[in-house]
């Protein structure tokens, strides 16, 4: 798979750990729904801690991308629902964690409730293989 960042001059250049655009050659699409801060056996990951709630989002995702063949380096659209802005730097910082270069585009919207009053974030990907 080929991935190109796609940053013309007359776009914004992003204000995070994004890219505004990508384009992909060859390869296979996974679409991963929304994942949340449960562990493998559905309990809840860091009741209250953003940080805690983030990394077993992304391990999760992790785990969805070995299993299709794949890493997180092959994502190429993130979309990040978070119930509380305050948390944003938080959710940033353990991110980068885990997505480090050659950025997803990305969407991250605030949300009043996610379907459980204890989920603080939830995260949807696309990924080409």
């Amino acid at each position: 798979m080929e991935k190109k960042i796609l940053q013309p001059k007359a776009v914004p250049k992003p204000i995070s750990s994004y890219s505004q655009g990508i384009k992909v050659k060859g390869g296979h699409f996974l679409f991963l729904s929304g994942q949340v801060p449960l562990d493998a056996e559905g309990n809840l990951v860091g009741k209250g801690d953003i940080r805690a709630q983030t990394r077993q989002v992304f391990e999760n995702l992790k785990a969805l991308l070995e299993e299709g063949g794949g890493s997180l380096e092959n994502v190429v659209k993130l979309t990040v629902f978070l119930r509380n802005m305050e948390d944003y730097k938080a959710f940033v910082e353990t991110r980068s964690q885990y997505i480090r270069k050659d950025y997803p585009a990305s969407t991250l919207v605030a949300v009043k409730d996610l379907v459980n009053k204890d989920w603080l974030v939830e995260v949807e990907a696309i990924a080409v293989i």
